[in-house]
């Protein structure tokens, strides 16, 4: 089995799509779209998770919110259970931003699957599920 690619092309892969994301109509950079994009989907989620599932350090994330914050697309509210903690939330200005964010995503994701047929974009996605659950449990090494 050949898999010395591999990582090369999923990494470049992102690096053509991060791209293309530059060229979309939005304003964001590609890291802030993908805070907000957490954001959203997971409201009320507390800055070091996400900082986490960006894989950024705190500071950073700091930097990033308050950003979104001036832009009107986030808010901070002191967590309930833990006064040193902020959960994060949309505001109502973030739904124009994220319909652009929605429609340049469909768009990359288009371009970057229109060489497949509809079953072989199953497969390939059913793949790609697969790797990324074998990182995402933990592992006994």
């Amino acid at each position: 089995m050949n898999i010395k690619n591999f990582g090369f092309y999923i990494t470049d892969i992102k690096r053509l799509m991060t791209r293309e994301f530059s060229k979309g109509e939005q304003t964001l950079t590609p890291m802030q779209a993908r805070a907000l994009m957490y954001v959203a989907r997971f409201e009320g989620i507390r800055q070091r998770e996400l900082a986490d599932r960006l894989d950024i350090q705190p500071i950073a994330l700091v930097r990033l919110i308050d950003l979104l914050t001036s832009e009107n697309l986030v808010e901070r509210r002191a967590d309930p259970s833990d006064r040193r903690a902020y959960r994060l939330y949309l505001k109502e200005d973030a739904a124009p931003t994220l319909e652009v964010l929605k429609d340049d995503v469909e768009a990359i994701n288009s371009r970057a699957l229109a060489a497949l047929n509809d079953e072989e974009v199953e497969q390939l996605m059913y793949l790609i599920e697969k790797v990324h659950t074998s990182f995402s449990t933990p592992s006994d090494q």
